[in-house]
């Protein structure tokens, strides 16, 4: 029996191993039509097979964002590995060590991630989180070079340049990698603003120290190099403000033709703010950040449908800039790294980062769980390996072990931290999943009817449920005019109780439209009695009867 078994299963193999090499093949004709490419242009059939296999690993990447979110691990390992499957060692042997072009790619991927990252941030919830956030990713991001290039130098015998790289690239945390582990445990609103902010903004201090470090010469004094961050740091905010502002009120007092241009006007303004700010020579990354995050909490109109188009484009840029980084490694020659990686990793997670957060939090009187939550949360995802490039373009030597290092060190506590973090929040007590859950609402000018259309999704846990709609006691100038509910729409009396999953339509003339949003919110919040019990809108209600 074991034997016909055997025999049975050979030729199922030989099939397997028969498509993984026509997909290799198919792969490496495309990689040769685009290096065909740089002499002559591309033919229409070589624009099929790029499509195909686009196409192809998109799709195994969406389906492997499942199989991540079961399992606790971020995406990005997932990508790596398809990046890896493809390369020199894998299926697909790719022979790919353009270190340039994974650096422009990253780049521009990386503006993408920070403007989602910002359109996604709430203001009222980052605000009280600024100063922590900005002490992390200015001392914490001074500390953990510190500390992390010191246990590089001493404990794996790198030289004081390689060892400072290290330690800058490293010292990055990446807000997609930690709050794609944690968005099933809702957590108190001072942690996620803080690491939010904190990721948002490190990442501008941490460029210019690479770059710095990976230049030839000496480097500059100490306090020269902090300088020029200052300045960079205050360009780049002074242009992302104005921008986000600028563009927030060009597009509420602008109704487009069309509902799907607002989506690409936030993320064009979003991408001017980056090229703006680096051209002026400040950070390109905070300006972008800061932008989107202004953007962001101005209500803008249709804004679930730019979020959503952001979203898409940020799953998007994390899935090829991985995907190129996983060829851009050769497996087979990181095995002497391994120890070193794993060194100054445990280095750079159990001293560096928790000394960085206690030290920086000091003045704040943040319980000692939230530090223990944000030391363990510090995650590397995207960044650290795109800053790994910088050296290699640069020519430093030694470049390719930063590189692999790096690598190694992403992956392996990547996999450590990653599925524990949940863990950890809720032994530290620290899940709140008693809070309400916000309302979508949706904003469409009606630019000669001087009014706004709000569309309203009632989710799972909104408190609005129950409620009448007389209850919700919107501005004068503002109504409930339709009710879709299981598919049927109706108009709704004063005394139509809400449920969830409802879509309701409000229409709001234009001077109480911010009333008649931050009323539904309020419901949605506090519920009926959202006034007395101090959860606002009732007061912005009584301004929009005024």
């Amino acid at each position: 029996m074991a034997d016909s078994c055997a025999m049975g299963g050979a030729p199922v193999h030989a099939s397997r191993v028969s498509r993984a090499r026509r997909a290799g093949t198919l792969i490496r004709a495309v990689i040769h039509a685009v290096r065909q490419g740089r002499e002559r242009p591309l033919t229409v059939h070589h624009l099929n097979q790029l499509l195909l296999v686009c196409s192809l690993v998109l799709l195994i990447a969406v389906a492997a964002v499942r199989i991540s979110s079961r399992s606790g691990l971020p995406s990005l390992l997932v990508y790596l590995a398809i990046g890896i499957a493809m390369g020199q060692d894998g299926i697909g042997d790719i022979q790919f060590d353009n270190a340039e072009l994974v650096q422009v790619i990253g780049y521009g991927a990386l503006v993408v991630i920070l403007a989602e990252g910002g359109l996604g941030t709430k203001w009222k919830e980052a605000k009280p989180a600024l100063p922590a956030a900005s002490a992390l990713a200015l001392g914490g991001v001074a500390v953990s070079v510190g500390v992390t290039a010191a246990g590089a130098h001493y404990l794996t015998g790198l030289e004081w340049r390689q060892a400072l790289i290290v330690g800058a690239v490293v010292s990055s945390t990446d807000a997609a990698a930690v709050f794609s582990v944690l968005r099933r445990i809702p957590l108190p609103k001072r942690i996620t603003g803080t690491l939010e902010a904190e990721s948002g903004f490190n990442d501008a201090p941490v460029v210019i120290l690479v770059v710095a470090f990976s230049t030839a010469g000496p480097i500059e004094h100490w306090y020269v190099l902090i300088g020029e961050i200052a300045l960079e740091l205050a360009i780049g905010a002074a242009i992302g403000l104005a921008v986000g502002w600028l563009g927030s009120w060009g597009l509420k007092h602008v109704a487009l033709p069309a509902s799907g241009l607002y989506p690409i006007a936030v993320m064009s303004i979003a991408i001017a703010a980056y090229a703006a700010g680096a051209m002026a020579h400040g950070s390109g990354f905070l300006a972008v950040y800061l932008a989107s995050m202004v953007m962001g909490n101005a209500r803008l109109p249709h804004w679930p449908a730019t979020r959503g188009f952001a979203d898409g484009l940020g799953w998007l840029a994390q899935i090829g800039m991985f995907v190129l980084l996983g060829l851009l490694v050769t497996p087979h020659e990181l095995g002497d790294d391994i120890l070193p990686a794993l060194v100054i990793g445990l280095v750079l997670t159990m001293v560096a980062r928790p000394l960085s957060v206690v030290l920086c939090l000091v003045p704040f009187r943040v319980p000692w769980q939230e530090q223990a939550l944000m030391s363990w949360a510090g995650l590397r995802g995207a960044v650290p390996i795109i800053l790994a490039t910088i050296p290699m373009v640069e020519g430093v030597a030694g470049s390719h072990r930063i590189f692999n290092i790096v690598f190694v060190l992403v992956v392996v506590y990547t996999l450590v931290q990653g599925p524990t973090l949940p863990w950890l929040a809720r032994k530290l007590r620290l899940g709140k999943g008693d809070e309400a859950a916000d309302l979508g609402i949706e904003s469409a000018p009606l630019e000669r009817l001087r009014g706004h259309l709000l569309s309203v999704t009632i989710p799972e846990g909104s408190k609005m449920h129950g409620v009448e709609v007389n209850e919700l006691r919107l501005p004068t100038g503002a109504a409930v005019t339709l009710v879709v509910r299981d598919g049927t729409s109706f108009v709704p009396l004063p005394t139509t109780g809400l449920r969830r999953g409802d879509e309701l339509l409000v229409v709001a003339t234009d001077p109480v439209r911010d009333a008649a949003e931050a009323r539904l919110r309020a419901v949605g919040h506090g519920g009926k009695l959202a006034g007395w019990l101090g959860t606002g809108g009732a007061e912005g209600a009584r301004r929009g009867r005024g």
